[in-house]
């Protein structure tokens, strides 16, 4: 016990240094938003009037036949906007989606299926680049051009006023992204409590401080509407295709080359109508190896693939992001191992009263140095647990915010486990020179 003692603290103080910094690092976006609230009121909950811009809305599919239907169905009857057309993609050697795509585009006329020429899954970026050449038959077959493309997944439920906001905010912007916010699900669902958590803080105020703070924004894959000509520039650049093949997060790698390129970003703040969000609602995964899956492929994409990629160049505010989106690769695991000692200082604790001996972790080596980082950690992990809760309060309510403590733990095991995952993935296909495929997400 001595011996586990006494590599615990020596554990301490550098997991609270680490905290402390992480924490001092989380201030900025924090104190972003609080100036940028003080400044400016969200605008008005309904998009003003205005000519419809011709918007053509992309899914790609693969595997989807258990959802599309209901997907394209429901925002059809429910979308506040006329001029546009859906765009589906599905592979050849997925007969099922295919089935149910091609009954639904014989039966609405907004809906146009897009059939990748080779087998899959290939990347949902390739599977796009397949769905942008059919928007091109189409306009060729009928003459008339779409001005502005906005991508989704077979899972979202668009909001009814969504399409209007990105038509207006295209007058003054290049790509426009609309909040993505899980919908509400029990508590003791405690993988999608976390989904609910970290997307109610970064919809809140991480991804509008990015803007703020003069750095790119990147696309969140969904509701994320594109100017024609800033697609077009994506593709002059890049081999003529728009998005990049080989990236399992091509909506992130779009959001920082478009930034390169000089087109403005906008992300719309949330807003409420009738006590709901103004957002792009899914369910996210349930099941924490689903769960697992996902964060594995956003690490990959995201912290692994944009290092590769775009390195470490750019403004000062770019490099700040590029820590952001990177630290977890560090920080992630760091979480797990705080949460792993915090557990067993609060057993040896409980052993030690529950037995009536002298607590020995304390004589292990903890002075008054270590208290101090200690004590600097508590009250950094405190503010951060306060803003998480006021974010997930404001979209969820306070019943589900009071439940945040204890899937941090939870979230904690999830992010570190797919950060482990990621770089074995990433590392194994280097080493193999084989490309990144598809990770797909059950979706219901």
């Amino acid at each position: 016990m001595d011996v586990l003692d006494s590599w615990v603290v020596a554990c301490l103080v550098p997991l609270a240094v680490a905290a402390v910094l992480s924490g001092l690092d989380d201030l900025i976006p924090d104190l972003a938003m609080a100036v940028a609230g003080l400044r400016r009121r969200v605008p008005a909950v309904r998009p003003p009037e205005g000519p419809e811009r011709r918007i053509a809305l992309f899914v790609p599919l693969w595997q989807e036949h258990n959802v599309i239907e209901s997907m394209l169905r429901h925002n059809l009857a429910e979308i506040r906007y006329t001029n546009y057309e859906v765009f589906v993609g599905a592979y050849p050697n997925d007969p099922l989606t295919l089935e149910v795509v091609r009954g639904i585009e014989s039966s609405l006329d907004k809906v146009h299926l897009a059939i990748v020429p080779h087998d899959g899954p290939t990347s949902k970026a390739d599977c796009l680049n397949w769905i942008y050449q059919a928007m091109l038959a189409q306009e060729e077959a009928c003459g008339a051009g779409f001005e502005v493309i906005v991508t989704h997944d077979a899972e979202d439920l668009i909001h009814p006023d969504s399409l209007r906001w990105i038509n207006h905010y295209m007058q003054e912007y290049d790509m426009v992204q609309v909040p993505v916010l899980p919908l509400p699900t029990p508590g003791r669902r405690l993988t999608h409590g976390v989904y609910c958590d970290e997307f109610a803080e970064f919809q809140t105020k991480d991804v509008p401080s990015r803007t703020l703070l003069g750095g790119f924004l990147p696309s969140n894959g969904v509701g994320t509407g594109y100017k024609r000509v800033a697609l077009e520039a994506l593709a002059a650049a890049h081999s003529n295709q728009v998005f990049d093949p080989t990236c399992l997060t091509e909506d992130y790698d779009c959001g920082i080359r478009l930034y390169r390129l000089g087109f403005r970003q906008f992300f719309v703040p949330v807003r409420f109508l009738d006590g709901l969000p103004m957002a792009t609602r899914e369910y996210f995964p349930q099941r924490f190896r689903q769960a697992v899956r996902q964060r594995t492929r956003w690490v990959t994409g995201i912290a692994l693939q944009g290092w590769e990629r775009h390195g470490w160049r750019g403004n000062p505010a770019s490099l700040y992001w590029f820590w952001r989106d990177r630290k977890g690769l560090l920080g992630n695991p760091l979480s797990l191992l705080g949460n792993l000692i915090s557990i067993y200082c609060l057993a040896s604790w409980t052993a030690a009263a529950a037995t009536g001996r002298a607590w020995t972790l304390p004589a292990a080596g903890i002075d008054d140095t270590a208290r101090w980082w200690l004590g600097a950690a508590l009250v950094s992990q405190g503010w951060r647990m306060a803003v998480r809760c006021a974010c997930a309060a404001r979209i969820y309510g306070w019943q589900h915010a009071m439940g945040a403590p204890a899937r941090l733990v939870w979230a904690n095991w999830l992010n570190a486990i797919a950060t482990v995952s990621a770089i074995g993935r990433y590392t194994r296909a280097r080493l193999a020179r084989r490309a990144h495929v598809w990770l797909k997400t059950e979706h219901i």
